[in-house]
């Protein structure tokens, strides 16, 4: 029996199902004209009431079932789009290929790539519900949002006038002992800049540095783990090089996306000839040191340096360079402010996600995140003045608000009953750090109270995301009972 096989015969089955199904579809962020497809037509099919809104949002209603047609409407949402990243040795192609799966144990992997469990799972759990025929709950009003991970466009077009329900249960928290009730809000602060390349004569030797095997992940969610950043490593031997050594830099790539911890980063570039012993040596005591520095956080970190036969073209100018290192080193990242109210809550952090250098073009992308929103505010200015020096062109866009706690509302006094009386134990009851859409659809629908849970997720937006299967179904017990309650 495959993967695949043995992962649809999982319990709940409908949650499995629809889960393979949906990870079939390429669905990648600004991606999702596929899936937005495979998601209306699948509500056709059973028969709802099926809505596709102009930005690729879909929306799908049920009635309640026999009994319950008196009860307020609940909303059901989760986001339909997957953070795409793979190992650098993973021949895949997302654009066209669906996740590969593998059972581990009590945990669904994907083979060397992102799984999709966020927020996939919360997505195959809501068709489950929309499938069955035997549940008990209210009428149901199903949103199932775009481009949530890359700017979170999706929620920011939703309609005012769409939903009629006013309590709204988001699935997309990666913890079966919590309940989420606020989250932070986030900006993108990007710099775009040029250079002049000059040309090299032959006295110089090429070198590839590579930084790899950083365990990156969530940059909200898993900040606060300390885990290392792959520019911030880079930099810091290409920055002590060229000042010991006169290294040169031709090109570099670090990081991917700007919500993922950067993972790996690759680095082109020359040695004076003369200086190449030194380099090399200083190199591997250099390397030993930041490996030491990460090895509880970051055990499979690798640090090389491999032969590049065809000397560069060019490089960037010495005054370019100089000030790229110095740009890079004054960025924080990381967290950068824990919150003085909620003990253990990240308030205020920076993802340095990514730094490309080549062909005439610097750019630098950072996510700013805060529970705060002037704070958030405040921090992305910051980051633009250290990013200006540069000269070139620096922005801030996409800001999207946080969601500030309401403790006392209904659904979190119920939904907390209701774990303790199934768990025998209390739910952690937290805001998080992650940015949630639940900040942005509140803005639009007053008075709409809301609150997000989920099975155990983790390493999400990275290749080593898994999702637990003991977990998904202690998460589904509680939906479906949640569900029945209000």
């Amino acid at each position: 029996m495959s993967h695949h096989e043995a992962i649809r015969k999982l319990e709940p089955t409908l949650l499995w199902n629809a889960f393979a199904d949906l990870n079939a579809v390429p669905r990648g962020s600004k991606k999702e004209a596929a899936v937005t497809r495979f998601v209306a037509e699948r509500g056709r099919k059973m028969g709802l009431e099926t809505e596709v809104d102009s930005i690729g949002n879909v929306l799908i209603r049920k009635p309640a079932s026999q009994g319950f047609e008196d009860r307020p409407t609940v909303v059901l949402q989760s986001h339909i789009d997957m953070v795409w990243q793979k190992n650098s040795d993973s021949e895949f192609d997302f654009d066209t290929h669906g996740i590969e799966m593998r059972l581990d144990g009590d945990w669904v992997r994907a083979h060397g790539t992102t799984l999709g469990a966020d927020n996939g799972i919360g997505v195959a759990s809501i068709f489950a519900v929309l499938e069955s025929n035997s549940l008990t709950h209210p009428a149901l009003e199903c949103i199932f949002t775009v481009d949530e991970e890359t700017g979170m466009t999706g929620a920011k077009s939703l309609d005012p006038s769409w939903l009629k329900g006013r309590v709204l249960l988001n699935l997309d928290t990666e913890q079966d002992n919590e309940l989420t009730i606020g989250c932070a809000g986030g900006a993108d602060v990007t710099s775009v800049s040029s250079y002049q390349p000059q040309s090299l004569d032959a006295s110089y030797v090429g070198k590839k540095l590579l930084v790899r095997g950083l365990k990156g992940g969530h940059s909200g969610m898993e900040i606060h783990l300390g885990y290392g950043n792959a520019n911030k490593i880079m930099n810091r031997i290409l920055d002590g090089a060229s000042h010991r050594f006169g290294l040169r830099l031709a090109s570099l790539e670090g990081g991917s996306l700007r919500n993922a911890i950067p993972r790996e980063s690759t680095a082109i570039v020359v040695i004076p000839k003369q200086h190449l012993e030194g380099f090399m040596a200083w190199f591997a005591q250099l390397s030993a040191v930041i490996q030491a520095e990460n090895a509880v956080t970051d055990p499979l970190l690798l640090i090389a340096c491999e032969p590049y036969d065809a000397l560069p073209m060019s490089v960037l100018p010495v005054s370019v360079q100089k000030t790229l290192f110095a740009t890079v080193f004054g960025v924080v990242s990381g967290i950068y402010r824990m919150s003085p109210s909620i003990g253990g809550l990240v308030q205020t952090s920076n993802n340095l996600a990514r730094v490309i250098a080549r062909d005439g073009e610097i750019s630098i992308m950072c996510l700013a995140r805060s529970s705060v929103d002037t704070e958030r505010d405040a921090l992305s200015e910051s980051l633009a003045s250290i990013l200006s020096q540069l000269g070139g062109r620096v922005t801030i866009e996409g800001e999207y608000p946080g969601w500030q706690p309401v403790p006392t509302s209904d659904i979190v006094k119920k939904m907390s009953s209701l774990y303790e009386e199934l768990f025998h134990e209390k739910p952690h009851v937290a805001a998080c750090h992650a940015g949630l859409e639940c900040g942005i659809i509140g803005s639009k629908y007053a008075g709409m109270e809301m609150i997000s849970f989920g099975p155990n997720i983790l390493g999400a937006h990275s290749p080593d995301e898994r999702v637990q299967i003991s977990s998904v179904q202690k998460f589904y017990r509680y939906f479906l009972e949640t569900l029945a309650r209000l």
